[in-house]
């Protein structure tokens, strides 16, 4: 698998008054498909709630290049783009591309994993985590930090 990919739905409430794609709605498409994912990897909510651990995002950043309307087709392309070895620390690159593979935005998240009994980073990682951030594709300039 190159990606984890999926058509976006726009609605009426994702644009701004200039008629294309408001900035934040990005965002909220980015951290829905990353929720799909870990829940198809088998890191449910339910899994999440019983290991006590949740993933936690440092950064979050969206490199917009051509607006987004309405009506547009737009897939995006889901992948992680670094990883530690232990699973601690890792970053995801969600691209927003047209049915002709032309780049709309990109969004690059840097996050990690918390333990939400003891409110801080896990150490060490579910192996649940490392097994679900093992089967995710990885991009093609991936970096093992």
């Amino acid at each position: 698998m190159k990606s984890f990919s999926k058509q976006l739905s726009f609605r009426w409430s994702d644009l701004d008054p200039n008629f294309h794609v408001r900035h934040s709605a990005y965002y909220d498409f980015g951290a829905q498909h990353r929720i799909e994912i870990l829940e198809s990897l088998g890191l449910t909510m339910k899994a999440l709630q019983i290991n006590h651990f949740g993933p936690i995002l440092f950064r979050e950043e969206c490199v917009f290049r051509k607006e987004i309307k309405l009506s547009d087709a737009i897939f995006m392309h889901t992948k992680v783009s670094k990883l530690k070895a232990d699973g601690s620390r890792w970053s995801i690159v969600h691209e927003f591309l047209n049915e002709a593979n032309v780049l709309h935005a990109t969004i690059t998240v840097d996050g990690a994993w918390m333990d939400t009994k003891l409110r801080k980073l896990c150490d060490p990682v579910p192996e649940i985590a490392l097994a679900a951030f093992a089967a995710m594709p990885k991009s093609e300039d991936f970096i093992q930090l």
